[in-house]
Formats: structure tokens, C-alpha cells, sequence
């Protein structure tokens, strides 16, 4: 196997609890899954050797399994999805060129994300992240989030170079205004989505936890703080609106996008 997309689910989850076995509502209104349309998702990517659901929770297998995916059960111990991949591939016994971690939040990813991830790393990037310029709208919903006190969706910001300075689940950079329908807004939402080769998931696992990823709860700071470099990748909705679900408020947000593309 030299590619493979590891999606990793855990149903303790501190700002939503049992997140990955939430319903939602398609096109035709059948109800499936979180896990179930991230997997969807996944398997929709082309050149792709296998995918698994990585998880410590037997309620999140059993689903997963019916649906038909392959599961491989990790340590409850793993503080984050980056851990869960890695021990995921110790468990599993393989040594892949590339590991994509499509974390379990984010029905809606585009394969064309992850496309862009892998031709990235087989560029020479160890580790490698999308990120897409908001719209006027989506940059209205992070600050509706932000206003009403939640965590909502990640911003990424970048050098020249398109390596990555920082993440926040603070809008970063900060502006202070709203913009307009024809006006350029200069802050990227970072996807949830990673690659990396498995040299970079052994200096990550080496590395240990930092401040940063716990203050924040980004897992992909870690990298950041250690000096552990991180290509971001810009990509394009490509006519797609893109959520990830990090509240209960997201659940109708995605099910509107999934009814007006009429994703069953």
C-alpha cells in the first residue's frame, strides 16, 4: 500500500460528545451518518489504496463496519487524530509512502483536497494541508461563531512561501470589518485535512505534546511549535460550499449544502 486515507473518530469529543454517530440528512433525506459521509468522502478519492476508520470506541466500530468500512481499533490513549493515525499504522502493520488523515468532521471535503495534499508530498513535502480564502459569507459565519462564543472553524495563516506561520481557531489575521460580495478576503480557513509521509508522523509521535496544541486544541501545532515544517496548499471550493461540523448549529448548515447538491 503507498497510499492510504486513515480517518480518525473518537466518540469522546470535548466540544461535541459522540460527533462521528450524529445524523445527517441527504438529498433524499436519508439519514446517515457523520462517520459514514466523512468515509463516503474518502472513498470518492481516486489512486487511493485503502481507507480505515480508526477508533477506540466499539459503538463507532459497529457502525462503521455495517456500513462497510474497514476498522482498525486504536489506544484511548491517543490525544488527537495525528496520534490515531500513526498508531493506527503501527497496529496495522503497514508502511505506506504517504498517510492522509481526513479527519472525521468534514463530509463535505472535496476529493480535489486531498489530491492536491498527495501531489504535494510526493513534490517532497513531509507534511502538507489545504486551505481555502474565505468568502464574504463564510467569513461572516466564522465571526457569527466567534461573536456567540464558539469554536468554530480553524484559520491558517502563511509565509511567502506558502509554509505555515500559525493556526487559530481565532480569525487570524485579524481585520476588524465584514466585506463585501466583490471584495477579496484575506483570511484562509484551514481544512482538516492532513498528509504526511511517515517520517513526519515519527518526529511528530517523537516530539511529544506542546502548550500551543493544548491551548488551542489544534493537533497541528505541535508540528508548528517543534520547528517541524507544514506546506499549506490552497485550494478551491470548486463551486462546493465547504463546513466542517464542530457544533450542533453546524448539523443544518451541512444538511442544506448537502440538499442543494443533491448528495444522497
Amino acid at each position: 500500500m503507498e497510499r492510504v486515507i486513515v480517518i480518525p473518530a473518537r466518540y469522546a469529543s470535548t466540544r461535541y460528545p459522540g460527533k462521528p454517530l450524529v445524523g445527517l440528512r441527504g438529498a433524499t433525506r436519508e439519514n446517515r451518518s457523520l462517520i459514514e459521509r466523512s468515509w463516503r468522502a474518502a472513498c470518492a478519492v481516486e489512486g487511493v489504496d485503502a481507507v480505515f476508520v480508526a477508533t477506540d470506541d466499539d459503538r463507532i466500530a459497529e457502525v462503521a463496519r455495517a456500513f462497510g468500512a474497514e476498522v482498525v481499533m486504536t489506544d484511548a490513549a491517543c490525544r488527537n487524530g495525528t496520534e490515531r493515525c500513526a498508531d493506527a499504522l503501527a497496529r496495522l502493520g503497514i508502511a505506506p509512502k504517504l498517510v492522509v488523515n481526513l479527519q472525521g468532521d468534514a463530509p463535505l471535503t472535496p476529493a480535489s483536497f486531498v489530491t492536491a495534499l498527495i501531489r504535494a508530498i510526493e513534490a517532497g513535502a513531509q507534511m502538507a494541508t489545504p486551505v481555502l480564502r474565505l468568502t464574504p459569507e463564510t467569513h461572516e459565519r466564522f465571526l457569527d461563531d466567534r461573536r456567540a462564543g464558539r469554536a468554530g472553524g480553524t484559520t491558517a495563516v502563511m509565509d511567502a512561501e506558502g509554509r505555515a506561520l500559525y493556526f487559530s481557531k481565532e480569525i487570524l489575521p485579524h481585520t476588524g470589518r465584514s466585506y463585501g460580495a466583490a471584495e477579496e478576503v484575506p483570511v484562509f480557513h484551514h481544512v482538516g485535512v492532513y498528509a504526511y509521509t511517515p517520517a513526519a508522523l515519527r518526529a511528530y509521535m517523537a516530539a511529544g505534546p506542546c502548550a500551543l496544541e493544548a491551548l488551542e486544541g489544534l493537533e497541528q501545532l505541535r508540528f508548528l511549535y517543534h520547528g517541524l515544517p507544514v506546506t499549506c496548499v490552497e485550494v478551491t471550493a470548486e463551486g462546493r460550499e465547504f463546513w466542517e461540523l464542530n457544533n450542533p448549529e453546524d448539523v443544518a448548515r451541512i444538511e442544506a449544502v448537502l440538499a442543494r447538491e443533491g448528495i444522497a
